[in-house]
């Protein structure tokens, strides 16, 4: 794991580092050929330059974010933002499911949408794959 995710993690309560802990594992053992750093102070996953999932700690839980997940069909993640992105709350490390999570980055992995050049296409986001 990135050095200053691990930081990252570690500056959170206990329950909060436990749940980031897991989070981050669980993604990269699905997608180990990711770059992962911290980008807009929170641990972020690319592929190709483009960001594809992150999670972030919010004032009563964790946020597990994915860029394209308004497009995975999926109930339990919740619609974030005006673009493409959608979210699942924690606020245990008990809540975490890893199948559903495996699940979500699967689609992750299979469904994009090119926030890398979204300055450069105005706002205008166009489908990877």
């Amino acid at each position: 794991m990135n050095i200053a995710i691990q930081e990252y993690n570690n500056l959170q309560n206990s329950t909060d580092k436990e749940i980031c802990n897991q989070l981050a594992e669980i993604i990269l053992k699905n997608l180990p050929d990711a770059e992962n750093k911290i980008w807009h102070a929170h641990p972020v996953w690319f592929l190709d330059g483009n960001p594809i999932v992150g999670y972030s700690k919010l004032k009563d839980s964790v946020r597990l974010l994915f860029w394209s997940g308004q497009t995975f069909d999926e109930e339990l993640l919740s619609n974030e933002g005006s673009f493409k992105a959608a979210e699942f709350r924690y606020t245990s490390a008990g809540q975490i499911i890893t199948e559903d999570i495996n699940r979500w980055l699967q689609k992750a992995r299979e469904i994009q949408w090119d926030y890398k050049n979204i300055v450069k296409r105005k706002g205008i986001l166009e489908r990877l794959k």
